[in-house]
């Protein structure tokens, strides 16, 4: 049998084809952000052709373009007419059905100006200086109330542990009773077991404690099974997080007949020229909050700790100096942020750096390589807590500038400030551990040890 022998240049391709799609797999964040490739990747062209191969049982997909420059990634987000949010919503990987690219659509993270905007504007309204006063006053009591109870035990899995602060403040941003918290855990958990089967049947809820719509929810989420891979259904479905939709209409409901203070409460108060927000709005914002917004603060404080685990002599100056507090928090987000990437679908053939991009095509663009941008950054493989300017793009840029950036930086002043003071001579008391994720730049276990 006669071989062929491949040409050396098409070899070299098919290699950078090989190693460019290992920035899709999941399985790769296992050992963290590949930072590394990503910077060869930029190095050799910010915009960069992503296969998307068959992983963890799901189809092959188109592929995509990924923009890796601090430049390009604020040119996409500020522009969505060029780069919608909504053809096809946010995600990599396509919705499995029409019907589901329908339904996803729906939610604000999915739109486009000017439908986006009337539904942030009503939002923003609902955030209220008193609303968020009452608020920064709770998060440091419950940042406190964390730490006592921490201190004495001498060590703790910390990835858990902090993931109670968002979580008990977004339970009160949404009027969600005490003892239905966990449902919000819950929920949250069986998106990231999308891809860390780990997580794809979380049932932390007590239904000894709960609510009556509470239990009512559990049920609904009792009929709905995983499939052979472990998982449960798309969480971009209707179907996958039933119960969870079951709630927030029986929840807003009950928030119209019995208003409180609650960020909730004044958003279904709130109307404008079109009126007020309907019940299937306020589904798809319940799901924003609950997922969203916990999972943003579980990954980003436990990843901000780690940095300063990592970085001892940072770790000190911010102990001995916690007026640096400010700046080393939003280091923490440049150097870990806790959202790995967000898709756009270009609407139009366009150029983006040197690259052709065609009308349809998805184009992704990768928080985690434009804080690390060296165009933008000195140094900037390097933790710094003084790093002044730093022009981090962890929550964003353009009309879906995270809402929740303020609210983010106050729980995480809020339970450094405690941590940094309270538990002497802090360190790893075991191997980190990173969710099997290629979205949430995510630690499943930090084991931390401290002095008692």
């Amino acid at each position: 049998m006669e071989l062929t022998q491949v040409p050396a240049s098409s070899s070299r391709a098919n290699n950078r084809h090989m190693e460019s799609a290992r920035l899709f797999d999941p399985a790769t964040y296992t050992n963290g952000v590949p930072y590394e490739l990503i910077a060869e990747m930029r190095e050799t062209a910010p915009v960069h052709w992503i296969e998307e191969p068959s992983v963890m049982g799901w189809d092959e997909g188109t592929g995509y373009w990924a923009v890796l420059s601090h430049e390009l990634v604020n040119r996409v987000l500020r522009d969505p007419a060029n780069f919608s949010s909504h053809l096809g919503a946010t995600q990599i990987r396509d919705p499995g059905t029409p019907d589901m690219l329908t339904f996803v659509q729906r939610m604000m993270l999915n739109q486009d100006p000017p439908s986006h905007t009337r539904l942030r504007r009503l939002l923003t309204r609902s955030f209220t200086p008193r609303a968020i006063s009452k608020l920064e006053d709770r998060i440091t009591e419950r940042a406190q109330l964390i730490v006592d109870r921490l201190a004495p035990l001498g060590h703790a899995d910390f990835a858990k542990e902090a993931g109670e602060l968002p979580l008990m403040t977004l339970a009160e941003i949404m009027g969600v009773p005490e003892q239905d918290r966990m449902l919000l855990f819950d929920w949250s958990n069986r998106v990231i077991g999308y891809q860390d089967t780990e997580y794809s049947t979380s049932d932390q809820f007590d239904p000894r404690t709960g609510s009556e719509m509470a239990l009512k929810a559990r049920a609904i989420r009792d009929e709905i099974g995983t499939d052979d891979d472990g998982r449960m259904p798309d969480p971009r479905s209707r179907q996958g997080l039933a119960d969870m939709y079951f709630y927030a209409g029986e929840l807003a409901q009950y928030r119209r007949q019995h208003p409180g203070d609650d960020v909730v409460s004044i958003l279904l108060a709130t109307t404008d020229d079109q009126g007020a927000i309907t019940t299937e709005e306020f589904e798809t914002m319940f799901f924003l909050f609950a997922v969203a917004g916990n999972e943003t603060l579980r990954n980003g404080i436990p990843g901000g700790m780690l940095a300063l685990l990592e970085h001892p002599k940072q770790m000190n100056k911010l102990i001995n100096n916690q007026e640096l507090l400010p700046s080393a928090i939003e280091e923490m987000l440049r150097y870990s942020p806790p959202v790995i990437h967000f898709r756009r679908t270009a609407t139009e053939d366009l150029k983006l750096g040197n690259e052709q991009i065609s009308e349809g095509d998805k184009v992704v663009v990768y928080h985690a390589a434009a804080n690390r941008d060296p165009e933008v950054f000195d140094h900037p493989d390097e933790f710094d807590i003084e790093r002044s300017p730093n022009d981090h793009v962890t929550f964003g840029a353009g009309p879906h500038f995270c809402l929740g950036a303020h609210l983010a930086r106050m729980q995480m002043t809020a339970i450094f400030s405690q941590v940094l003071t309270r538990l002497p001579n802090v360190a790893l008391n075991g191997k980190p551990e990173h969710l099997v994720s290629n979205f949430q730049n995510g630690l499943k276990h930090l084991p931390l040890k401290w002095d008692v």
